[in-house]
């Protein structure tokens, strides 16, 4: 089986680490963002569809990495950042975003409406035939939109979609449990049989040549300090069910924090779609504040930019982004902010002080020798990589370095006869 990482960030430096591996493959490089982070009124990035768009085309261009091996994805595509509306505004919302995604040239277009909307139940869960109801309306929207980009460009690419109606919140899951439950066979089933129902009521009947994966639950969550690794045997009835159904794949949202084997085995398992991304500013976050730790080293007191101290200052002014996500003490939500797998952190890295903070660290750091044995103490696997020849000494490539031993499990994961040495730092 092949499969596809797909990226989900709107960080900077993410970007340029994914972007600088994939160009030593020649790879086509699948980049997604999420509702909450680009949206018809920003959302928390400040960026509308097109807008990201050009970012990372400007990061390609920087990097000389071709634009057209760039394909572009939305994740979570639909009413979820209106939840608390009724299901007229939301909706309405919804449809203006998707479409706005699809003018700016996104191919891989992710429909979700498995939230439930401020007028449904509380008590019954949101029926298969209502998310995918709504989906068909969502997807009629974009294949209008679709229509006519066709008119400037006869030649456009259509998009093809992701369904499904067990999908995993973004960002892993809010509260601890002790075990993840595998989506049943017969669940997807029912799901693809209301899509098609649903879709066929609202005259869309070639729709389904066009939908190209389902996402489900396969195993594989994280939360604050907890990640359920990936286990074949559990997952072997959903991926067995899937392959009578030409065409489509499963798409596991979650799939951070999973070994390089884990994420192998789902791959060869017909999970093809991995979708990353608090994994990847998890590492981007290590590799700031193994910077910052050496900083304290090497730079005098009053010239320090002490990251840490700028990052936690800025989730405490605006705790909006991590408060109800993190539970416990007041010492426990200390180290939360900070180290969860959850990654709520990420949500402040585009703030401008702490971007300040970030550059002004890497320009400390440019600004001496880093010992090699001070380097081994807090960035082990970049020492070896620096002794070797193999890696610049210079702090943004370090940084950058950190995020790419997560690009690299992908790799391995998804590419024949790839090998991931083992690191040894003594």
């Amino acid at each position: 089986m092949c499969g596809v990482p797909s990226y989900c960030t709107a960080n900077e430096f993410v970007i340029e680490a994914v972007l600088s591996q994939a160009k030593r493959f020649d790879d086509q490089i699948l980049i997604e963002a999420t509702a909450n982070q680009v949206n018809q009124f920003g959302g928390y990035t400040g960026m509308q569809p097109a807008d990201f768009k050009e970012f990372v085309y400007g990061i390609a261009d920087r990097l000389d990495f071709p634009q057209e091996n760039i394909v572009l994805g939305g994740d979570h595509l639909g009413p979820l950042t209106w939840a608390d509306e009724k299901e007229e505004d939301a909706m309405a919302k919804a449809e203006t975003l998707v479409r706005l995604f699809v003018q700016a040239g996104y191919k891989k277009i992710h429909l979700d409406t498995s939230m439930r909307l401020a007028d449904d139940s509380r008590e019954e869960r949101l029926s298969d035939e209502v998310i995918a109801a709504r989906g068909a309306v969502l997807y009629a929207a974009c294949e209008e939109e679709y229509q006519k980009l066709l008119i400037k460009n006869p030649r456009e690419l259509r998009p093809v979609y992701i369904i499904g109606s067990e999908v995993p919140i973004p960002g892993g899951a809010q509260e601890e449990e002790d075990s993840i439950t595998v989506t049943r066979p017969e669940a997807v089933e029912k799901t693809l049989k209301a899509y098609r129902e649903q879709f066929a009521k609202a005259g869309l009947k070639d729709a389904f040549e066009n939908i190209i994966g389902v996402v489900v639950q396969p195993g594989v969550e994280f939360g604050d300090d907890t990640v359920f690794h990936y286990n074949r045997f559990r997952a072997a009835n959903l991926c067995e069910t899937m392959k009578k159904y030409e065409g489509m794949v499963l798409e596991g949202h979650s799939t951070d924090y999973q070994s390089p084997e884990g994420l192998k085995k789902m791959v060869e398992d017909g999970i093809a779609i991995l979708k990353v991304g608090p994994a990847l500013t998890f590492a981007l976050r290590d590799g700031l504040f193994a910077l910052g730790q050496m900083e304290k080293v090497l730079i005098q007191e009053e010239k320090r930019v002490n990251f840490e101290d700028v990052l936690e200052k800025a989730m405490l002014e605006n705790p909006g982004n991590w408060k109800k996500h993190y539970h416990g003490a007041e010492e426990e939500l200390a180290v939360k902010r900070k180290y969860s797998y959850s990654d709520r952190c990420r949500y402040y890295f585009a703030g401008r002080k702490v971007q300040e903070a970030m550059e002004k660290l890497i320009d400390n750091m440019n600004s001496v020798e880093i010992p090699l044995g001070l380097l081994h103490q807090f960035m082990p696997i970049q020492y070896v990589k620096v002794r070797d020849g193999k890696l610049a000494k210079e702090a943004r490539a370090l940084v950058l370095d950190s995020v790419n031993e997560i690009v690299e499990a992908y790799n391995y994961a998804v590419k024949y006869h790839y090998v991931i040495g083992e690191v040894f730092t003594a």
